[in-house]
């Protein structure tokens, strides 16, 4: 039977799934209801010097019918007394001693992080997570993202922690940089004991387009902030998978970033993540989503043979490559079920207009059919079709030829010239321009007369 008990960089958690920083965390009487719904851990909302924060403070980003797909918020740090956070810790430690309690910090010169850090280890606290990730209002104090983009001065702030810590310190990165593994570099050179990524990306999600203002407004104005939820997930996943797969990175990562179902955390630790941490998703449905997470984690490894998360935490790593190393030999077209399609056309039209002109209509029926010369196996077909499993991509090649960019590179049998006959796209098939017209003579050609 599965175990979910995890070890984190020395801290022990019940399972793999932590609250993490932010509005959900704000207080003793929020974590101890999500232990009690069977949360594992939680990352109390950052402490610092406390703030004054503005109404309103969120927005999202809805996608038909759904909402909230995108999630925008300009709160910043705690606002509640650091006296009154460190008692409630101490209060959550007592009443559940074996969940994961992690303190968010985040303050500016030495002696305040010195202090800081004494004072939440005095209250209890499992371990430290740096906040050098808040894209809004806080870094422009010279604090979250500031300290972030700048890896020198992250390593210093890390070795300051390092200097007074005696439980573990994990530092929570931006992905508002180019190259995420720089600062994670730096934190380990730091002499950090874990990270957690991503924290929210700088945004606006959207303005009120008769106000002229962007969301959320505070007084007719508005201000950038930090988007998270669904919407970000395959930019975390990226993320966690470049730091997990660096060699000068190799300490325990907490992946963060629109997890909202076991699945999404599943993905994760695949990925590199020993544990995951989830906010948007509970600010939306609530402390209960807790139950569907442990009771499909624990599914899905039974059903694997996996009997703890390091059994499978980091597999799918190895099948990540970089693109000059994938098999060009590999093809695949796309078929469609006759059966099953509806005629809906939507697969035309997108491969038409959007991709390579390799679906045609057949005369006298609203089902298409496939040109396969055409195909290039790009998905997109499969992607937009409404019908789960009508069309699918099948494989054409025999498996037995392996061929990448870089061996073509490294024989020399590439294109070099702007016409080169050894590019892929002179044997794809593509109509003539006059095909496209409508009508013999666009109106758009017709200039005006004087």
């Amino acid at each position: 039977m599965a175990d979910l008990l995890v070890n984190f960089a020395g801290i022990q958690s019940p399972n793999p799934f932590w609250l993490a920083s932010a509005p959900p965390t704000n207080s003793g009487y929020q974590i101890m209801k999500a232990f009690d719904a069977g949360w594992g851990g939680a990352v109390w909302k950052t402490l610092g010097i406390p703030v004054v924060n503005v109404s309103s403070r969120y927005g999202a980003v809805n996608y038909r019918n759904s909402r909230m797909v995108g999630f925008n918020n300009i709160e910043l740090i705690s606002d509640r007394p650091l006296s009154d956070n460190l008692r409630e810790i101490e209060e959550v430690k007592k009443r559940f001693p074996h969940h994961a309690v992690i303190a968010s910090l985040m303050v500016g010169p030495r002696e305040e992080w010195h202090q800081i850090v004494r004072d939440v280890e005095n209250a209890g606290a499992d371990g430290i997570e740096l906040n050098f990730g808040c894209p809004h209002g806080m870094c422009e104090r010279g604090m979250g993202s500031a300290v972030g983009q700048e890896p020198k001065v992250l390593k210093t702030i890390v070795e300051w922690v390092k200097e007074v810590s005696t439980v573990p310190v994990i530092t929570k990165l931006t992905p508002n940089i180019t190259d995420i593994t720089q600062p994670a570099r730096a934190a380990v050179a730091g002499g950090t004991d874990a990270l957690s990524l991503i924290n929210t990306i700088q945004s606006l999600v959207g303005v009120d387009i008769d106000r002229f203002v962007p969301y959320p407004i505070v007084d007719g104005k508005s201000t950038n902030g930090g988007y998270c939820g669904p919407a970000v997930k395959p930019i975390a996943l990226n993320m966690t998978k470049n730091c997990a797969q660096d060699a000068g990175v190799n300490v325990p990562i907490s992946g963060i970033g629109g997890i909202e179902n076991w699945r999404d955390a599943v993905e994760f630790m695949l990925l590199g993540a020993g544990t995951v941490q989830v906010c948007t998703a509970v600010m939306h449905f609530g402390f209960g989503i807790i139950r569907e997470m442990v009771a499909g984690l624990a599914g899905y490894m039974d059903d694997k043979g996996f009997k703890t998360i390091e059994d499978f935490r980091g597999k799918a790593l190895d099948q990540v490559l970089t693109w000059e190393n994938l098999n060009m030999k590999y093809k695949v077209v796309a078929e469609i079920n006759e059966e099953k399609c509806i005629g809906c056309q939507l697969c035309y039209t997108a491969c038409e207009d959007g991709a390579h002109q390799a679906i045609k209509l057949t005369p006298g029926s609203r089902v298409p059919h496939i040109v396969e010369e055409n195909c290039v196996g790009c998905n997109l077909c499969s992607l937009v079709c409404p019908v789960e499993s009508c069309i699918t991509m099948e494989r054409r090649d025999d498996g037995s030829e392996h061929l990448t960019w870089s061996e073509r590179t490294m024989a020399g049998n590439v294109p070099l010239t702007f016409d080169d006959p050894l590019a892929g796209g002179l044997h794809h098939s593509v109509p003539n321009p006059t095909e496209a017209l409508s009508t013999p003579v666009p109106r758009h050609y017709r200039l005006p007369q004087d």
